[in-house]
């Protein structure tokens, strides 16, 4: 059995970079888009508090289908393909969302509109990892990651500027135009990276996860995935809810969560740049621990100014680890399966990128403290770092 040919050309590791760069950020406007459209939309819409929760849910169940289905077709017909038309996709449906008339078209176009998330990251990651050198693939794919925070910076910037009272569609039609424009440029520029090999591989899904000894990798990697995810989403929703909470002004819960991702971003940078220098264990692990200790600390710190440098820390820890997780996913594949487990990664992943905020819903619903709440974290941190553990130290590797 063989995969498709890679092109005659060099890959251009800048080109593809670049326009995987710009994808993330796209991303991760349109992920926020929702939330920052939230105000608006919803009088005109007449949704209640429920219905706006469900639709930014609804494209994380997409973006699920999407990264398993994504992968596999990835493995099957090549990255590039495959990643042009998961663009293509968010593309559509972000414009389609612009045009609801109701919570019913909403959901639908937000699932929709996920599921195009989900096909364009396991091919990010593959396309990035395969283009670039293996003493900077997880440099990479972490600045490739980065864009999505950016992203999501760059929507709540532009609802800061419009006026007051804007209409809530042309949120969405920023973020439909400008994939489809980059679809466009990334025709053009993106070479196929998954390279034709007569290796009679067994692409079987089943196989390329557990096959050949790989099923605990895939478990600690889904784990690692999942724990990470638990914290990194409750942090992106709550953050600022639980700042005030703790009886501080709202203004304290916006400058925290603006530390959070920017000092994130460059926790990215960082964890990426020692993985690449010194093996995944030790970044991974000290990102892990430094995170564990920045929730607690959070937990129980009480002025603004300790409240904002815990908060960055944890951006620091909880960023740096998964987007290096990201970046490291695909070496425990073998090049025919890689976007396929690294699929099944994201999307399992994302699981824990639901949970989180439920978790945290849960425990102020029950009247558990910020202190609770954001102490429970610590052993959900402790079962990632034991899987970073057992994974990195026992798991076999693949090259190309």
């Amino acid at each position: 059995m063989t995969t498709i040919a890679a092109t005659s050309r060099p890959i251009r590791a800048a080109q593809v970079v670049a326009v995987c760069i710009l994808i993330a950020v796209l991303e991760g406007y349109d992920i926020q888009a929702i939330g920052v459209a939230a105000p608006t939309l919803a009088p005109a819409l007449h949704l209640n508090q429920a219905e706006i929760g469900l639709a930014g849910s609804m494209a994380m169940v997409g973006l699920i289908l999407g990264a398993a289905a994504g992968g596999w077709a990835a493995d099957r017909v090549g990255r590039r393909p495959v990643l042009i038309a998961s663009v293509a996709c968010f593309g559509l449906f972000s414009l389609a969302t612009a045009n609801s008339a109701s919570a019913e078209m909403l959901l639908a176009w937000r699932f929709l509109t996920g599921v195009g998330f989900g096909g364009a990251m396991p091919n990010m990651i593959a396309m990035a990892g395969e283009a670039s050198p293996p003493h900077r693939r997880v440099s990479t794919v972490t600045a490739i990651f980065v864009g999505m925070p950016a992203g999501g910076a760059a929507v709540a910037l532009l609802a800061r500027f419009l006026p007051a009272g804007f209409d809530w569609r042309l949120i969405f039609v920023v973020g439909g135009v400008a994939p489809l424009v980059v679809v466009a440029a990334a025709a053009a520029l993106l070479p196929e990276t998954l390279v034709r090999r007569a290796d009679g591989a067994d692409r079987r899904t089943l196989n390329a996860l557990f096959g050949e000894g790989r099923a605990a990798t895939t478990l600690l990697l889904w784990i690692a995935f999942a724990a990470t995810l638990v914290v990194l989403s409750m942090m992106l929703a709550w953050l600022p809810l639980l700042v005030i909470g703790k009886g501080l002004a709202k203004d304290v819960g916006a400058v925290a969560a603006l530390a959070f991702n920017l000092v994130g971003i460059a926790g990215g940078l960082a964890v990426g740049r020692s993985v690449d220098r010194r093996g995944p264990r030790w970044p991974l692990l000290a990102a892990l621990g430094g995170l564990a200790a920045a929730m607690i600390a959070l937990a129980f710190a009480a002025g603004p100014g300790l409240v904002v440098a815990t908060a960055a820390l944890a951006g620091f820890g909880v960023m740096g680890a998964q987007f290096s997780l990201y970046a490291i996913a695909p070496r425990y594949y073998p090049a025919p399966v890689r976007a396929t487990g690294s699929g099944a990664a994201v999307s399992v992943g994302r699981v824990g990128s639901i949970a989180g905020p439920l978790l945290a819903g849960f425990l102020r619903q029950a009247h558990a403290g910020v202190t609770e709440t954001l102490a429970c974290t610590a052993p959900i941190i402790g079962v990632g770092a034991l899987a970073v553990l057992l994974l990195t130290g026992r798991a076999r590797t693949y090259g190309d």
